[in-house]
């Protein structure tokens, strides 16, 4: 907060403007000593009007007693505020500071009834029956996934899970997991987020509605499907589907084949992984969908962000990593599915601007809305024209086409509709010389870099299925050859594949 030319200037989310202490309508501001509670604390300016003017308390003494006694009297539990008076240039105002509280939710007591308000950008709102829920857990220090049900754990299996955590992280599974990562309490009761995970889930609202839409809009669906399953079958439903529905290119080079596909596989990956884990599933008949569109692919789930802000106004590079549902978040994590520490955002946006064919402003985008969060990934192979050649894209990747042959797969032909293929051989066979490619892993290597460049050489060698030592000589012979590259730190860096023809 500063005080500038007699005017103060603050955040106004954060921050509450009142001329006056209103004695008799005590609502209009202890509804915003509730709000600043149950969110992230604030503070409510006295003697200062709307445009943030200041205009001065004739006496900020007994105001400030008025206001102890009220926030006593009418909140429910008491919060933590501190009242401190400050001088300006003859001026006498009171800062009611409002500490963010521990003991959600904070009620307004009147006439019986008890209200809760939370903090939407700049006004104080009645909570509506998910943000109470949500504050009730708070104040418990407990989240949805984390509740026990009445539901025997042992009327139900969890082989799926097993099958994939021993698949991911070539660890044997040990029914003792189920406790230890929050799944069964430990007098045998599945909690929430063991139901989303247990082979026969029952849980109404863990279902996915994949849709190919045929152009931009939403007007004729060339596939639609619905599944309702547990979370890991969801994951793969749903990546499934996408990949079914979507075009890749590739180019030819001189000794290996480089993908140029219409969005990063990795990116759409993590950001399936994200709305699954964290959307709010106290919200009953909503579902993720993903919507496939000629431009564009769109992901929905239930549930703005935790802490009530709208994504599109933030700087995604520095949101906290707030965690609807840690459990789920932790299962996830324990199958390697997602980065154990960072921002999932910031790394949809980091895979998709490492693609070879990746042009500036197509990576994803952010939104959230009323109660749903949205994730965009722009086709990078589209413009206003419609669909690019692939001989166009290959260009943006430094190609020169008349050394390389190029071939694609259509997502015409995924569609029923014949489509003409070039010759891989073409160019290379009128050379009459026969060129050293690169072998099949060390092409895995090359597909796998351009899906997800941070990925380890521990990764490529789970998802290859060699040992890690022949994923280490495999890229070796890589960047002997000129091919791959590797980028800033050990930990911190990432690979590139050279796209540049000497």
């Amino acid at each position: 907060m500063q005080i500038h030319n007699n005017t103060l200037i603050a955040e106004c989310s954060a921050y509450d403007f009142k001329e006056m202490l209103e004695r008799r309508k005590v609502k209009s501001w202890l509804k915003s000593v509730s709000a600043f509670a149950n969110t992230d604390g604030g503070s409510l300016f006295y003697g200062v009007n709307d445009e943030g003017t200041i205009i001065g308390l004739e006496n900020p003494q007994a105001d400030a007693s008025f206001i102890s006694e009220m926030i006593k009297a009418r909140l429910d539990p008491v919060p933590e505020i501190q009242l401190i008076p400050i001088e300006h240039e003859g001026h006498s105002l009171l800062e009611v500071k409002v500490k963010a509280g521990m003991l959600t939710p904070y009620y307004y007591y009147q006439d019986g009834t008890r209200t809760a308000y939370t903090r939407i950008g700049n006004e104080s709102v009645e909570c509506n029956s998910q943000q109470l829920l949500s504050l009730v857990l708070k104040g418990t220090h407990m989240t949805w996934d984390s509740l026990p049900t009445q539901v025997d754990a042992n009327k139900y299996s969890f082989i799926i899970l097993a099958n994939t955590f021993h698949e991911q992280t070539r660890q044997e599974w040990n029914d003792k997991y189920l406790e230890s990562f929050g799944l069964v309490t430990p007098n045998g009761k599945l909690t929430h987020a063991g139901l989303l995970f247990v082979d026969n889930c029952t849980v109404f609202q863990s279902r996915i509605f994949c849709t190919r839409w045929n152009g931009l809009y939403k007007d004729n669906a060339i596939s639609s499907i619905e599944h309702r399953a547990n979370l890991v079958l969801l994951l793969k439903y749903g990546m499934d589907f996408i990949k079914n529905y979507t075009m890749r290119g590739w180019v030819k080079m001189p000794n290996y084949r480089l993908n140029l596909p219409e969005y990063s596989e990795r990116a759409i990956f993590e950001g399936l992984v994200n709305h699954l884990i964290h959307r709010d599933y106290t919200i009953m008949g909503g579902e993720v969908h993903i919507d496939i569109y000629d431009d564009r692919i769109e992901l929905v789930s239930p549930g703005a962000m935790l802490d009530g802000t709208l994504i599109q106004d933030r700087d995604i590079y520095n949101i906290p990593s707030l965690r609807r549902n840690p459990v789920i978040a932790d299962m996830f994590t324990q199958l390697d599915y997602m980065e154990k520490r960072g921002s999932g955002l910031r790394k949809m946006r980091e895979l998709t601007e490492k693609l070879p064919n990746f042009l500036p402003g197509k990576e994803p985008h952010y939104k959230t809305e009323a109660s749903s969060f949205f994730t965009t990934f722009y086709n990078l192979n589209w413009n206003e024209a419609g669909n690019i050649p692939v001989e166009k894209v290959a260009q943006r990747a430094n190609i020169t086409l008349n050394e390389f042959s190029v071939n694609k797969e259509s997502s015409e032909e995924k569609f029923g509709r014949k489509v003409r293929k070039k010759s891989s051989e073409e160019k290379f066979g009128e050379a009459g010389q026969k060129l050293k490619n690169v072998g099949k892993t060390a092409q895995k290597i090359i597909d796998l870099v351009i899906s997800d460049p941070s990925i380890s050489a521990e990764a490529m060698a789970s998802n290859i299925g060699i040992s890690p030592r022949a994923v280490e000589k495999q890229i070796a012979k890589l960047r002997i050859m000129g091919i791959l590259t590797r980028e800033g730190a050990t930990k911190a860096g990432y690979w590139r594949i050279i796209t540049n023809s000497q």
